[in-house]
Formats: C-alpha cells, structure tokens, sequence
C-alpha cells in the first residue's frame, strides 16, 4: 500500500478527487512536483491486531504498520540549509536530493479511542520499536542513521553520497583507534575502532599510502609499523599478507592489546549524513499534520519524542540546527525528552562518525551543548545556546531533560551545566527542566532490592551499579506529557549546581576522591582516575564547532582539558541531589557512577559505558573485620521490617513529588517485601 500525500497540507478536496482518477495518474503528478516533503509513504505490512491481540486499556487493540517512506529535499530551501554539504549531495533529474528510510508504526485499531498524542521513539544505531499503550497513544520509529550496516530487523535509511562540483570524489582524512581486542590477532575490522568507523573506507588499498602507529600511553611516542608489514586485508584464512579487503586491517605480526594502534588513511565519498534529521522531520510532519493522506487520518493533536543517549543526542541536535520547524514553517514535536544525553550527536559533518561515544578524539561536546546562551569561554565564540534556531522560528519544544552520573564520568556533561571555564551555572530557558539521577551508571541498573551484587561487566574491577533509573524516568516523561497536553507544570528541575541559591552549597566538584567526599574503603578503587575529561579540540579550519559541521582537516587533532566537575558525594560514596530512585535513598552499598578497566590498554582507567558497586558489610563484625567506614546493613536498619518502611515511605515521596508513578510505587515496596535484606 502506498499513500502519497498532497501539495499542501490541507488540500483534502483536491486529493480526494486525484484518489478518484486513479493510482498510476497520481504517480505522474508526484514525479512533476518541486516541494520537498515526505513523497511516498508505503505500507509494505500490517499486523492487525498485533501484539498477540492484547488489549491496551480503553485504547484497545493496536495494530503494527511497517514499511519505507521516500523524500525529496530541496538545496535551495532555508529549512534545509543547516545540512552539512546538501549543496554538493548528489541529485535527481528535478534537482533535488533524495532519501528513503524504513518506519514501524503502533496505532489503536480504532481511532476514536487514540488520546491524540504522537510519540515518535528515536531509535539507537538502528535498534527500537513502537511502544504501545493504554493511553492511546501512537507511537512509531524510523531509520535516521545513514551510516548504519544495513541488517535485519534494524530501522535504516539510504542517503546520498556528496561529490564535487565536477563530479569528482570528495576526500579527507581519517583517523581509526584500535584497544581492547583480543590479544594476538592478526585481522581486526575497521568497524571494531573505537570511532566506531563502518562506511568511510580507504581510497586506496596501498598501505604507502597509509600510516598505522602503535603506542603504550595516550601522550606516548609513537612506531610506526612500516607499511609492508601491515594491509588492508582479511588473514583470517589466507596468511598475511590475507585477502585485500578495505574493511579491515592485517598485520604481519600478532597485535598486542596493551598498546594503542591507530590507522591514518584517506577515504572518498562522504555520505550526507545531516539528511537524517530532515527525513525525521518530514515524517513526522507528514503523520501529524496530513489529513487526507496520513494512516493518522489527521487525528494528532500534540507530538512528543524520546531518546536515549545517541539518540537522545539526536534530539539535542535535531533541535539545536532548527529542524523542529518544518517546511510549512509549522513545529514538528511539542515536547522531547532527551535521556542520558549530554553531548551534540557528531553526524552532520563531512566524514561524520555517528555512532560515536566521547572517546578520545571524537566531536560531540565541542559546540554548543547548553540550552541557554553561553559564551564558549575555552574557544573565544560568541554566546548561543541549543534554543537559538527554534526561538527565532517560534518552534520550541518544552523539554524535559534527564540524566545520570555517568554522564558527568563518561560523557562529559560538566560542560552543558557550567561550561567550559566551569565558573557559573548556566540558567535554564522556561521551556527546560533538568532532572538528575544519582548514583547511576549509563541508563541505570537492573533495580530490585538484593544484597547480593550483580555480575561484574567484562575486563572491569567493581560489580556492575544495579541502583535504577527506567521508575524515575516514566514518571518523568509521563509529567512531559502532562506539560504538552495539559499545560501541567512538571516538577522544579533537580541536578547538582555549583552555586545553588537553595540547598547545598557546590555539588559540583573536582573528580578525585577528597573533593567530591568519596569514602577510603579498604581494597576497593577509588574514582581519581576513572574521567573522561573534555577536551578543546582543533579539527582544523574547516570545521564549525557551534554546529558540529563542516571539514575535519586534522587527525588527529591538538587538543587540550578543560575544566571538567562531578556530582559531590555523601560519607558513603553516593551522590548528592537530584531525584534520588527509592534503592538510593534506602541503599545497600555504594553505587558508583565509575567503573575501573581490570587489564589492557586503560588498565585503572574507566571501563567503557559502566559504574559500580560496592555492598555494604552485613553485620557491625564483618564491618569491623574490614575496617569499612561505612556502618553495616544491620547497623543502618536493624530489621527487615523496618528497611521495608523505609522503603515505603521513600516510595509515597516520590508519588507526592510525581518522581514516581503509584503502579511503580507498589512494585517496589512489592520487591522490598520479598528481598533478601536480613
């Protein structure tokens, strides 16, 4: 099935009449249009009911619709303009630039019974699924990520490459680092770099032409391996020097992951990248705003989007380079709750990596990452904030935005809160609340209220950090919700300040031990070595920082830290303020926003996405017995019954504060009645 949408978006009588004529006719009228705008959207299957015909309260059954929609873009459109290199992104024969995605879509069976709000699930490097509810909403996913190796079941879309003016392959230089692989291979994938690289393969396969490096510390000297002793080639079954491949890298002599490796190339044809954001526009202004085309049927009211880090990235960015306006210069998302998401998504430049995770030498926190104007004190740039664009256009969102403490550790969210001289909290515009979790590693932990830890995440020293934040977060973007729809002021934004006018004084501190107030505990580690810090990187004259755009020139580029802070911590190591989740008012140890690397390249250092835990003694004896500072389960609660009032009464708080929804309230207290405290 394929609907085709009309010239404007409320010419219903036209298009009835073009339906009447027929198909094929309506096909030639597309080819002859000159807008841009979402021109075909096919519906390729519908499963209805779906979800095994369960029945979401009084929405009732929903149905699934997945198929691909078609755009064109327009390089001389204003709306379009903040794309990196849409002006050299190769075009059809009516001059425009063409893109098509994939999409999954959940609606009620039966619109009458939709509650009128859209949520549109940004997915993460591909992955994600229309979430259904009793609400009634409708809720859909869509490819963005043009760089993704295409694979089943993950959402896609295919974007043009971008050539020079005379046709000719646009180059530029590229950087691959290669830690923590198994030990003594002889063939690793481009794709296994820590850039995460998957499409921007070498030019040419002369390895002359090329540089790999090795070398035992960041700020090391570095050897070069000479170039006959290396390929671009696969030796997994062929010895050195293999089968060429220019997806992969050999070497003559076995790799040792103790050392840092880094491939310097060139590669051609970039992808337009920046596209993305566009067909996620297009799409999402197609289903709310078309009447007669929409499988919606011009029964939305209010449109929300939720991200999760990279794609909570994307929400900041889309939002930050205008694209919540669309062509008919109306908003596109009322509300967007950007989760665990501190930097700019590095996409919409030439050569873009947007996969990327902060590691070293990666763009995503060098531009604007602050909703407010601030001036970019490390790099002399003029204030702006994220909000710039949509303010002028009148197209903001209200945003809700939230967040751990990893991401001060991992991701570098020091900058957004007090930027890069870490002098001032920055304000937040009317239309933000900020939320933070304590005590968190990246997304939360697996919650519940057991004594024992759970297992240790791979080549770190601490148990994975089990302490929650998926309770805290639906109650939050249920209050978003409540914002758009009934113009419900959510609760004041909580997250640590360096100066706050109410509450403890600075809850923003240097990342060692005796600043933040983090406990000596006896044989575990402590957190002084475990940040990412930020860093001003010069990438060249080319590249606009503001926007994460333009050229890379440099790579690796200078770089140098500035002034990077974490949340403070109480006598057990926990973080203060924000909204706590109820384990960590009621903890059961230390629950570390930090993890440690066990062996390898960043022995003692952060291990990749992850925090810890270190459990409480039992007993005062056992206490003792380890000469821990920190009182003991039995000396903090003294009976089971006692740790489960606790809990309740933690969890009737976080209801009054609308932290927490009633149905998450009872399944927590639920948890704590049936744990194994004492």
């Amino acid at each position: 099935m394929s609907i085709m949408p009309s010239n404007g978006a409320h010419d219903t009588a036209s298009m009835f009449n073009m339906r009447k004529i027929g198909v094929a006719i309506a096909l030639v009228a597309l080819t002859c249009r000159l807008d841009a705008r979402v021109i075909k959207f096919s519906i390729e299957r519908r499963e209805s009911p779906a979800y095994g015909g369960k029945v979401f309260g009084k929405a009732g059954q929903y149905e699934l619709l997945t198929g691909h929609f078609s755009g064109e873009l327009d390089p001389k459109d204003p709306h379009n303009q903040t794309i990196n290199d849409i002006q050299l992104a190769v075009r059809n024969g009516r001059g425009m630039v063409e893109y098509t995605a994939s999409f999954a879509l959940a609606k009620p069976i039966d619109m009458s019974k939709a509650s009128r709000l859209m949520k549109y699930v940004v997915v993460n490097r591909g992955n994600g699924a229309p979430e259904p509810d009793a609400a009634g909403d409708v809720s859909f996913v869509s490819g963005w990520q043009g760089d993704l190796i295409p694979r089943a079941n993950a959402q896609t879309i295919t974007v043009p490459i971008a050539k020079n003016a005379d046709g000719s392959s646009i180059t530029g230089p590229i950087a691959a680092r290669f830690i923590d692989f198994a030990n003594g291979i002889t063939t690793i994938p481009l794709s296994a770099a820590t850039s995460a690289i998957v499409y921007q393969l070498p030019a040419s396969l002369d390895t002359a032409k090329a540089e790999l490096t090795k070398r035992a510390s960041e700020d090391g000297p570095r050897t070069a391996i000479p170039s006959s002793g290396w390929a671009f080639a696969d030796c997994s079954a062929i010895p050195f020097p293999g089968k060429p491949d220019p997806a992969k890298i050999c070497t003559k002599d076995p790799l040792d992951n103790r050392l840092l490796y880094e491939v310097h190339y060139t590669s051609k044809d970039p992808l337009v990248l920046g596209i993305g954001y566009a067909a996620t526009r297009d799409l999402n202004s197609f289903l709310r705003y078309e009447v007669a085309n929409s499988p919606l049927a011009g029964r939305i009211k209010w449109a929300i989007a939720e991200g999760n880090s990279q794609s909570g990235n994307f929400i900041r960015s889309y939002i930050h380079l205008g694209f919540n306006q669309d062509e008919a210069n109306r908003i596109v998302w009322d509300g967007a709750n950007p989760n665990i998401a501190p930097r700019q998504l590095a996409m919409n430049y030439r050569f873009a990596v947007a996969g990327g995770t902060s590691l070293m030498n990666e763009p995503g926190s060098d531009g604007v990452v602050w909703w407010e104007d601030y001036p970019n004190v490390a790099r002399g740039l003029k204030p702006a904030g994220m909000l710039d664009r949509c303010r002028t256009t009148k197209t903001c969102p209200k945003i809700v935005e939230t967040f751990g403490g990893f991401e001060f550790w991992g991701l570098r969210m020091s900058a957004d809160l007090v930027g890069t001289d870490a002098k001032e909290d920055i304000p937040l515009p009317d239309n933000v609340r900020r939320y933070f979790f304590p005590a968190t590693t990246h997304g939360g932990g697996r919650g519940g209220f057991a004594v024992e830890p759970p297992a240790t995440p791979r080549n770190c020293v601490l148990p994975a950090n089990p302490n929650p934040e998926a309770d805290t977060l639906r109650a939050l973007r249920a209050d978003l919700v409540e914002w758009v729809t009934k113009v419900t002021e959510p609760p004041p934004s909580r997250y640590p300040k360096l100066h706050p006018k109410t509450g403890d004084e600075g809850q923003l501190v240097a990342a060692n031990h005796s600043a933040m107030g983090f406990p000596i505990i006896p044989g575990e580690p402590l957190p002084d070595n475990s940040l990412n810090p930020i860093y001003e990187y010069d990438f060249g004259p080319e590249f606009r920082y503001v926007d994460l755009a333009g050229a890379i020139t440099k790579e690796p580029p200078a770089r140098q830290v500035v002034p990077t802070l974490v949340p403070k911590t109480d006598a057990d190591g926990n973080d203060l303020g924000g909204v706590a989740s109820v384990l960590r008012q009621v903890p059961l140890g230390t629950y570390t926003d930090w993890n440690v690397t066990a062996s390898g390249w960043n022995r003692g250092a952060g291990c990749g996405l992850n925090g810890g835990y270190i459990p409480f003694a039992r007993s005062k004896a056992e206490r003792e017995a380890k000469h821990d500072p920190r009182p003991s389960i039995e000396e903090r609660y003294g009976t089971h019954e006692h740790y489960v009032e606790l809990v309740k009464r933690a969890a009737a708080k976080g209801v009054a504060d609308r932290v927490l929804l009633p149905e998450d309230a009872d399944k927590l207290i639920a948890q704590a009645e049936s744990s194994d405290v004492f």
